[in-house]
């Protein structure tokens, strides 16, 4: 990691931490899809595809509760590397919507390998955009297990998790947008 971004990270982790212990969402205006105007001007200029995956999810309002825990699981590195890789990437709602308690326990050190493992979950190898999925399909993470996806008109599940916004280009892979945290199976 060059200094930059480990000054960038070094100022930036604070005021992400803060954010999440306070775990609300009603600081941005959503759109009816849960994005936020910020997010949807990020991802439709072309200067989103010049930025990895953790600078893209950084520069995006929505997405600061999952940067924080890729911070806290080790993972940004990783992340930022060549890739490609696929994030479907749960929205702050969507972390909201977990017990806070849980949010924060899984944040603390002690449970890094946990949250790496949920983390994970919602990661693929390889760049897959919208137009690669199909109905019942199953994909594998970078976690192990597989995620299923539901196609049904213009509604698209990951098990069941809805994409919010499909196809954000990265220099290394895709992210799409998801309104649920996924939990692997035990």
């Amino acid at each position: 990691m060059d200094i930059k971004k480990a000054i960038l990270l070094g100022l930036c982790v604070p005021a992400l931490a803060l954010g999440v212990a306070a775990c609300s969402s009603d600081d941005e205006e959503s759109t009816s899809t849960g994005t936020t105007t910020e997010q949807t001007d990020a991802a439709a200029t072309d200067e989103a595809a010049t930025m990895n995956i953790v600078e893209t999810a950084q520069a995006t309002a929505d997405l600061s509760t999952l940067v924080s825990a890729v911070v806290a699981a080790d993972l940004a590195e990783t992340l930022s590397g060549a890739g490609p890789f696929t994030v479907f990437a749960p929205t702050n709602e969507a972390f909201a919507a977990l017990p806070p308690a849980e949010l924060q326990r899984l944040l603390k050190p002690a449970n890094k390998d946990e949250l790496a493992k949920i983390l994970t979950y919602h990661v693929v190898a390889g760049d897959v955009k919208a137009a690669d999925l199909t109905d019942g399909q199953k994909v594998k993470t970078v976690e192990g297990q597989e995620l299923t996806i539901t196609i049904k008109g213009d509604k698209v599940m990951v098990n069941d998790a809805t994409v919010a916004m499909a196809d954000i280009a990265t220099s290394n892979g895709t992210v799409h947008l998801i309104d649920g945290v996924l939990l692997p199976p035990n």
